[in-house]
């Protein structure tokens, strides 16, 4: 399912040069396939803006070779830019009031930084709640990651994510639970998943607010969950977009700070991350800039590059599958008018036919 590059948004251009099919608009005019509208409602800060579209829309563009996709990303007002990002967003961004007005089939929201010990407490919070209500009447499904989980549990469900002892950072071996499930079609039974996050969403919170949950870790906890309705929202809490380099960049980001007095302690490695060999060329790392540091002299060159390409991928197929299986789904259910979320004689409260779901909601009503 190619992307159409519908303006001259740079990330398409990346998005060519990595090799991924990338369709002029008048090529997709010539092609009769129908085409699916997603947005991806980006919070991410400014560093990493662009960084999220590349990966969600790298995702959804390798999920299927068939149909067209357009991606309409969009912001919320209410976070801090700086001006640079502020041009990017102008540019190439739609505005919210634009995307109510044309509709969606499907609805991505990525995480975002916080800086309040609430979420409700955030800037962003009431602005996200106006999309999330929207796109639970009008789109077909949205899809949640991992600040955006969190925030769809306390104000849909009550549930408040919880403070870990210490930051989850690394990659997680995770488990289908419910291999009967559409979106874990086909996909490895046990496979891995990126985490990076300082508060969790226990398994029994997701099943106290009735959810279900379909993949899980014993050590990293939920990655994969689903509304009660068994598709019309999907809940990431780990990060299976991230790039092979992420988790390197952001340990990067973290001994930086603590070269520039930010932090105290040292950053730990990301767990289940670095081999043997690339985790001594970082302990030399930082003998070397511990004695730059006493020396008072700047500190040495991050080894970014010797690193980077010795770093296994161990999740980007599944992630990539799971995706495919979503999108899959939504091409299935969705109205051909983007306005719409389901085609005719779809049910919104089962619109998957799952037996389970359609059992589970005749025992909560008697």
């Amino acid at each position: 399912m190619p992307i159409v590059a519908h303006n001259d948004l740079p990330t398409f251009q990346r998005l060519r040069e990595e090799g991924q099919t990338i369709l002029d608009p008048d090529r997709a005019l010539q092609q009769t396939i129908r085409e699916l509208h997603i947005g991806v409602l980006n919070m991410m800060p400014d560093a990493a803006l662009a960084a999220t579209e590349r990966q969600f829309f790298r995702l959804v563009g390798e999920s299927n070779p068939i149909a067209q996709f357009y991606m309409h990303p969009f912001t919320l007002v209410e976070l801090p830019r700086g001006a640079r990002a502020r041009a990017h967003i102008e540019r190439y961004y739609d505005s919210f009031a634009q995307i109510r007005a044309e509709g969606l089939d499907a609805l991505i929201i990525t995480g975002a930084n916080v800086t309040r010990p609430d979420l409700s407490q955030e800037s962003f919070w009431e602005p996200l709640r106006e999309v999330f209500d929207w796109a639970q009447e009008n789109v077909t499904s949205v899809l949640c990651s991992c600040l955006a989980t969190h925030a769809a549990m306390q104000f849909q469900h009550g549930q408040k994510r919880r403070p870990l002892p210490g930051k989850r950072w690394g990659v997680f071996p995770h488990r289908v639970l419910r291999k009967d499930h559409p979106l874990v079609n086909d996909v490895n039974t046990q496979f891995d998943v990126p985490h990076s996050r300082f508060n969790d969403i226990s398994a029994a919170q997701f099943r106290e607010a009735g959810l279900h949950v379909l993949v899980e870790s014993p050590s990293a906890g939920v990655h994969l969950a689903v509304s009660a309705d068994g598709f019309r929202v999907v809940y990431f809490q780990g990060h299976p977009e991230y790039d092979t380099v992420s988790l390197l960049k952001e340990y990067k980001r973290e001994v930086q700070r603590f070269a520039d007095g930010e932090r105290s302690d040292y950053p730990r490695f990301p767990e289940n991350h670095f081999r043997p060999r690339e985790r001594a060329i970082l302990h030399e790392y930082r003998r070397r800039l511990d004695a730059a540091r006493d020396a008072g002299g700047p500190a040495p060159a991050f080894p970014e590059q010797l690193v980077a390409g010795c770093i296994d991928n161990t999740w980007h197929d599944t992630a990539e599958g799971i995706l495919g299986n979503w999108i899959g789904l939504v091409y299935q259910l969705t109205h051909e008018q983007r306005a719409l979320p389901f085609m005719a004689g779809v049910d919104p409260h089962n619109p998957l036919g799952l037996d389970w779901v359609g059992m589970a909601r005749t025992r909560a009503s008697r």
